[in-house]
């Protein structure tokens, strides 16, 4: 039988990383870090949940990367930031004048 002491500790450490998770993805969801930013957060996340759960680095890789992954991909711009631009329009047109 488990001691319950250890199963309150263990069941403490996996909260505060489910709670940890979670802030960081909804941070990610908001989409307005840049990609290098955002992948920087997910490294800290990884570093917070390998110091709350040592030796567990394939859990993490398997479990929460894919989920980082997909949410990266999803809601993060590009690393370069760049977003396409839109076409000048010559001053005359935006005015109302002539059309060229």
């Amino acid at each position: 039988m488990a001691d319950p002491t250890a199963l309150a500790e263990e069941q403490g450490r996996a909260d505060r990383l489910r709670r940890a998770v979670d802030v960081v993805c909804a941070v990610l969801r908001q989409g307005r870090l840049p990609r290098a930013e955002a992948e920087a957060l997910v490294a800290d996340a990884r570093r917070r949940a390998l110091e709350l759960f040592p030796g567990k680095e394939d859990v993490f890789d398997l479990v929460l990367a894919p989920r980082f992954r997909r949410i990266l991909d999803e809601f993060c711009r590009p690393a370069s930031g760049r977003v396409l631009p839109f076409p000048r329009i010559p001053r005359d047109r935006a005015d109302g004048g002539p059309s060229g």
